[in-house]
């Protein structure tokens, strides 16, 4: 057995093990936290909930593109996240498999529906 081996299988890659995974989900969570601030300001700020404040919030270009960009993170946080719950829960590799094909056909269906119903305003 290897000195880098743990178990009769597990190869341990380093000392950087997830840390990629780990700083997109920090990095993708102040994305979303950014994005409800400035949802929070602009209420604040116009105090008004009604379909054509929103309507109008949404119909700027920059705010589509943020509320976009807000949806991708939000998207690869839940995947970054979903996808290590399968790979610690579900051991089978064919299910594992296909909940992560799933997840991502999901999320990726989610992006779409995100993007029409943003770009129909």
């Amino acid at each position: 057995m290897s000195q880098y081996q743990i178990g009769p299988k597990r190869l341990v890659v380093g000392a950087h093990y997830g840390l990629k995974e780990w700083i997109i989900q920090r990095a993708t969570a102040v994305v979303m936290v950014v994005f409800t601030i400035v949802l929070l300001a602009d209420y604040l700020i116009s105090g008004s909930a009604t379909y054509e404040g929103w309507a109008g919030l949404f119909s700027n270009q920059l705010m589509k593109l943020l509320t976009m960009l807000a949806f991708i993170s939000l998207f690869y946080h839940a995947w970054i996240g979903i996808r290590d719950i399968w790979m610690d829960y579900i051991k089978p590799v064919s299910i594992r498999l296909t909940l992560q094909v799933l997840t991502v056909l999901y999320l990726v269906a989610c992006a779409a529906y995100a993007i029409q119903i943003l770009w129909k305003v």
